[in-house]
Order: structure tokens, then sequence, then C-alpha cells
């Protein structure tokens, strides 16, 4: 009998998104990764796409892709945000898909998943289906396949979920153990109990469905997918695959498959180099003898189920009580404050669901005025999700409404139901208090649902917020949800006047007043000009801002001053006469150029009134990189008087240092910043500079310096180590390239600098793997091979 071995990774996070910018703003707490997103696809998603695999010296010997080996599914919305932000990693995990197929007799190894992760058993039947035809669609959009199995968020199933599925043409499903109620061999009458955890996971099952369609469930094994996310199996990769092979009957009866689920991120976020233990994992079990790798698709097509299951209903993989966690007080958190209440929990729920009733009814009455069939039209808008052009979503409008329709009113009513089922993902419950990030996301996409509604005059918000107040907050800060959206959510709300402030400050830090950032909108200009003198600029223009959404919009006029520092005056108006603005422009440049700033400030409080903006309404990514700029030039200042006196006072301090007298603390001081300044200006030349490197190496050794690593010189003699070793791969038969790097990592290492070479080992690697007939005469030359050979050692790669 055959002895098999599948291990599935969940990989998801949930959606970061502004709600109207549809943009990850900056994450403070992801330091040094712009966002949280970021940072675990370097040490979680990226990571698996090449994992190492160490030898007995702790040395890489191989860089393998996890994910041509194991089953998998992404969150769509993680997906969509991995598509435009890592686009490397994300068409590594397509190419990955493509090998499993090949691997696994035509099975691709990706699952798809109900588009946004809500717990299904909760929803009604109309979201139910539309979470699964958008996560279909985002598959087949990906993958160029009919995926076979579907993950379900957190596992939670019910019946109809289940149906759902089957309707769908999805082959199978995966749960946890404690999700099979009743088990009998198919064939037979007796039904046994097995709702105790006694169900064999090492065997498919076939759950009948009142419909008279079927799915085959596979329930992972409990005790090991255990153990790797808590208890540290993945320490050693060694042992993990020895804990999945001690699921296998030495002598089976059947045929087996011994498999696992849990969290990806298990596999390098949560745990350090949880990548390497699971490449060492596969690399043992696909190397030995005792069971054969496989996924859920190429299994059932050679074993199909001989038994059969019942589920219990409403039930999940990390809620003892069913689906509790996600809708009431059941005593589910993540034990990191245990006198919390999650009390809060039933009153969002019924917050939300409030919502989404009253939109389902302003769906439904405005729908069918403009829509075919609206539910078609819903179910189908995932066709617009996932290409935002405008002649697209005019396309699918134009193919699903009546002839007349204002499409801005159609492509509100489906991005009000998209935000609908934003708001149901599944995190905003699951953690421990109701202003943490993920439940102000939801409430974030509820207060775009309901703006979006009240354009259409339904005002919600009223009754929504005494719903919420209803949930109590932990936090000394907050009363209730409802202070929460009041003081969180609410300041995000944009309106087509707040991203026109934004364009109006933003453009007069750009040198192309159409290349300001503002992400879902576009801007067309009617009249631009900007003047400068000095450090003071003056901005002023007529500018269209449209919503590539929704295709709304909304023309104003706008002034911005900037004085200079962070201080910035401006000011717009959607309702000023073209006239009118011709004056004002007029009077105000006038004002400007005569260095009558005084009177610009009037002019502007004449023509558009007393209400300003400032540099803190820009979007906080813009408003960073403004502030960055800022920062820059005074830093460049800083730079200019430390490095005067360093010039001036050298001789002096090498007399200092000479007579062994001591330097003072501000001297060394000026000797830290100086020469960690010019190592990283080495590290961001275009080639390596040995002899500027070693004069700096030289500095730092003779004043006792030590690496300023906050100026991030890790990451950019990183960066130009792969520089030099990309230069390389295109001129392979250089021997003097090889030489250089070398050299350069000698005088690196006095430098004691903590490099991340991930890229580096990794284009090694690929070199090295080369079959050329060119590269294999240089493997002949034995001081070529020293010299590649060495530079391995560098990196830490030996390759066999």
């Amino acid at each position: 009998m055959g002895k098999y071995v599948c291990i599935h990774g969940h990989f998801y996070q949930p959606p970061r998104e502004n709600a109207w910018l549809e943009k990850i703003e900056l994450q403070d707490s992801a330091h040094p990764y712009h966002d949280w997103n970021e940072r675990i696809n370097a040490e979680c998603y990226l990571a698996n796409t090449a994992s190492r695999i160490l030898n007995e010296e702790g040395v890489i010997k191989n860089i393998v892709s996890n994910y041509a080996k194991i089953s998998f599914n992404f969150g769509p919305t993680l997906l969509s945000w991995m598509e435009v932000a890592a686009p490397d990693t994300y068409q590594a995990i397509l190419e990955a898909d493509r090998q499993s197929v090949r691997n696994f007799n035509g099975h691709g190894s990706a699952l798809a998943q109900v588009y946004n992760h809500v717990i299904m058993p909760l929803a009604n039947r109309r979201d139910k289906e539309t979470q699964v035809i958008w996560g279909i669609k985002d598959f087949e959009y990906r993958f160029r396949r009919k995926p076979e199995g579907m993950w379900l968020s957190e596992t939670a199933a019910d019946t109809e979920t289940l149906e759902v599925l089957a309707e769908n043409d999805i082959k199978f499903t995966i749960l946890a153990p404690r999700q099979a109620e009743k088990i009998r061999k198919i064939g037979t009458e007796k039904w046994t109990d097995v709702s105790d955890l006694s169900v064999d996971p090492r065997r498919p099952y076939l759950c009948s469905l009142p419909s008279g369609r079927s799915i085959t469930l596979f329930f992972y094994d409990g005790n090991i997918s255990q153990a790797v996310a808590f208890s540290g199996l993945l320490n050693n990769g060694k042992e993990f695959a020895k804990n999945l092979l001690a699921g296998l009957d030495e002598n089976p009866k059947e045929n087996q498959l011994v498999h696992i689920a849990t969290d990806g991120e298990s596999y390098g976020h949560h745990h350090k180099h949880g990548d390497m233990a699971l490449a060492y994992c596969l690399d043992y079990i696909e190397n030995g003898n005792q069971a054969e790798l496989t996924n859920y698709g190429a299994y059932l097509e050679v074993f199909p189920p001989q038994y059969e299951a019942q589920i219990v209903e409403n039930s999940s993989w990390s809620c003892v009580h069913g689906v509790g966690r996600w809708k009431e007080d059941c005593g589910c958190h993540t034990g990191g404050h245990p006198g919390w209440s999650q009390q809060w929990r039933a009153p969002l729920r019924e917050a939300l669901d409030w919502v989404r009733n009253q939109l389902l009814e302003v769906f439904e009455k405005e729908g069918e005025k403009l829509f075919h069939d609206i539910w078609s039209a819903r179910n189908g808008y995932i066709e617009v999700i996932l290409n935002r052009s405008e002649d697209n979503l005019n396309r699918f409008l134009e193919g699903h409404t009546f002839e007349g329709t204002k499409k801005s009113h159609a492509a509100r009513l489906l991005e009000m139901q998209r935000h609908a089922l934003l708001m149901y993902t599944s995190c905003g419950w699951f953690f421990d208090e109701v202003s943490g990030i993920e439940t102000i996301q939801v409430m974030q996409y509820a207060c775009r649902a309901i703006q979006l509604a009240n354009r259409i005059g339904v005002d919600m918000e009223p009754e929504f917020l005494q719903i919420l107040a209803v949930a109590r907050s932990n936090m000394p800060e907050y009363e209730n949800a409802a202070d929460v959206y009041k003081n969180q959510v609410i300041p995000t709300r944009l309106s087509l006047q707040r991203v026109g402030m934004h364009y109006a400050v933003a453009s007069v830090f750009q040198d192309d007043s159409e290349s300001v950032p503002i992400f879902n909108y576009r801007t067309q200009n009617e009249f631009f000009e900007k003047r400068e003198a000095g450090i003071q600029r003056l901005a002023v223009g007529i500018t269209e801002i449209v919503s590539k959404v929704t295709l709304s919009r909304r023309r104003f006029s706008f002034a911005v001053l900037y004085l200079g520092q962070h201080n910035i005056i401006g000011n717009i108006s959607i309702d000023m006469e073209t006239q009118t603005y011709e004056n004002m422009q007029k009077e105000v440049i006038e004002a400007f150029d005569e260095s009558r700033l005084g009177d610009v400030i009037g002019l502007m409080q004449t023509y558009f009134g007393p209400e300003k903006y400032t540099i803190w309404h820009l979007f906080k990514d813009e408003k960073r990189k403004v502030l960055d700029e800022i920062m820059a030039h005074n830093m460049q200042q800083i730079e200019n008087s430390f490095r005067r006196i360093y010039d001036t006072d050298y001789q002096l301090l090498n007399a200092l240092k000479n007579d062994q007298t001591p330097i003072p603390r501000a001297y060394q001081t000026t000797l830290e910043f100086v020469h960690n300044v010019d190592l990283v200006r080495c590290f961001k030349q275009d080639r390596i500079d040995l002899e500027e490197l070693k004069r700096i190496t030289d500095e730092f050794k003779k004043w006792d310096l030590r690496p300023d690593d906050n100026l991030s010189l890790s990451k950019y003699a990183g960066q130009s180590v792969y520089n030099a070793l990309l230069n390389f791969s295109e001129d392979e038969h250089n021997i003097e390239h090889l030489s250089t790097i070398n050299q350069y990592f000698g005088l690196l290492d006095l430098l004691s600098l903590n490099l991340d070479l991930y890229r580096c080992q990794n284009l090694y690697f690929q070199i090295s793997k080369r079959n050329s007939t060119l590269f294999k005469d240089y493997l002949q030359d034995e001081n070529w091979k020293q010299q590649f050979s060495r530079l391995g050692e560098h990196l830490g790669v030996k390759v066999e």
C-alpha cells in the first residue's frame, strides 16, 4: 500500500489597504519595511520561493522553491497586493504552481480561497455565492487554470457552504479533525461517531449533500499541525520530517496520506527560518524511501474516497466553540490580555449585519433600475476588481446595465456591495480588542459602504453608531466601538474634495504636476502654474479629480504657498468661476513675484475664504516623503557643518592622537558622522571602489569608530555586493570582477556589518547551475574556479 505526505500552507494576511485609496499606507511598526505585508513577504512569502538547504557545516548546499512541493493557497486580497508590490514573489509563486502540475501528474498545488476571508457559516447565501465565485475567478485569472480545491477561511464550514462549493465544481476542501462528526464506509449503513477527534486523517472522505451533489473532505492531522504552529517543530527540519513519517503505519492495510495544514506564515514569519525547516523536511522525505510527496488533487485522482463523512455544522479550526469567535464572547482569545472581555464581538456583528441588510435594500431597489440582472452584475464585478482600468470598467458596465444608465451611479452601487463584503473579513473579530487595527479596518470598509449609500440619499451612520455604542472597549481611551469609529475611522474618510486638497498641496513639491501620486484617482489640469523664489514656492491651478473606481468627478480651483520647512498654506474651491480664478491667479502670482508674501496670503483668503490646508492634510506616504525631503535638506546643512570642522581640525586631531591625548566627545562625534556618511556614499556608487572603502575602513580602525546601522549601512552594502555580482553574471569570464568582489568582502569583514545577502546567494546559486559550454570552460580554469569558490565561501554557499 502506498504512503504519501502532503503539507498544506494557508498563506494569508488581512487586507490593510486604505478603503478609499486602495493602497497600504506607511506602517512604522513594520520598520525597516514600508508595511507589514512587505515585511512578511521578505520573511516568509519570498523566502519560500528560494529557501536554503544547509549541509552539516551550516553552508547552503541547495536553494529550492517550497511552493512547488507542497499544497498551498494564497488569499486573493494578498495576491492582489503582491502582484503590484512584490512582483518577483508573485511570479515565483505562479511558476511554482506550474512546476507542481509537472511534479504531480497534472495537478497543481495551488488551491483557491473564498475571496476575502469571511466566516462562511455566518454569511447569507448570496454572500457565500459571491465569495466563492470571486475566489474562483481570481484564481483563474492568476493561475490560468480551474481550481480543484478551495480553502475556507478558518476552515469554517456548514452544509450550505459545501453546497455552494460543489455547485461551483470545487472537488475538495480541507477541514480540521474536530469538524468531522460521523463516518462510515461507502455502501454501509452504520455511522461511527468521531466527534471526539477520533477521525482517521489519513484518508479522504466523501460528503454527500442534500442537493444530491458531493464534495471530498480532507481532515488534516491535528497533532502534527499543532506541533508545527505552536510547539517548535520547525526548529529542526529533520525532526519535522520524522514526525510526519511517524504518522504512517508501518504495515498499512490501505493507502495512507499524512497531511497537515497550518498558517503559511509559520514558515518564516512566525518561526524564523521556518522556510528552511520546511525545505529540509521536504528534501528529507523526497530523497528517502519511506513515503512519497503529493498534493490533494493528485492523491484524489488515484485514490478516491472509500469512506464518507458528515460534518459538525458551524465549526472551524481555531474556535472550539464552533464559530463563536466571530460573533460572541465565546472565551477564545489570543491570551495576551486575561482581564479583557470580548463582549464587543456580538454588537459589532449586529451593527455590520444591519448595514449589510440596509445596503441590500438599496442595491436591490436602485439596481433593478440599472442592471439587467443585479446578482449577475455583482458576481461578475470581480472582472473589474482584477482590472481597474477605466476602459474595462466601462466595458463591464455597458454589458450589464440598461442603455442610458449613469455609469458612476452603477459603479457606486457595485463598490457599495464590494465593501459590504470586505467588512466581514474574519480578522475583525479574531483578536481581543475592538480598537485593534484589524477591527478598525472592517469598520473602515463599513464607513466606505455607508458613504457610497449616502450619495444615493440614504444616511445609515447615526443608527450604525447607536449599535456600535453597545460594543464596549477594553481600552481606557475608548468607551465603545462608536468612539473608535469616530476617532480612528471617520478621520480617514476621503471625498473628492479631500483628494483635490492632497493634489494641490503635493503639487508644490513635484517637478511635474502630473506625477503627483493620487492612487486610484486621476487628475486633468485645465490650468496649472508654479513659481519658485528661493525656498518659497507657489502653485495655482484648476484641476478635475476623477475616481477610477466609481467614475465620480469634481472640478476645483486651488492656490498653495510653501514658506519653507513644513510651513504650507493651501486653499481650494469647488465653485470658483473661471474669470474669478483668472483674476486670483494674476494677482497672487504678481504678489509672489514681488516677494509680497503677506499679500499672497491675504489674497488667498479673499478669494478662497478662511479654511486652509497644510502639510498635515497630505496622505500619509506623501506627507512622509515631503518631511523626508525637508529633513534631507537640513541634514545636508548639518553634514556641511561637520565636514568643515573635520577638514579644518583633522591635523589637530592627529596631533592629539599621536600625543595620546583624549579626543573630546564633540570631535569623536564629528569623526563618526563624517566617516559613516562617506561609507553610505561608497556603498551607493555604481561600481565597487576598493580604494575608497580601504581609506574609510582604515579611518574606522584608526579612530576606533563603529558603523551606524541606523543609516541602513548593511542594506546598502548588501545591495552593492548584489550589483557587483549582477555585473559579473553578465561577464562571467572576467576574473577581475571575481577578485574585486572577494577583496570587497575582505574589507567589509573589518566593519562587522550584518549583511543581507539573500539575493546575492540566489544569484550566485543561479550562476553556478548554468549549464552552458562556456561556463563549463571557466570551471576548467583553476584560478577562476578558486576565485568563484572563494566568493561562495563569502556568501555561505557551497555548490556540490
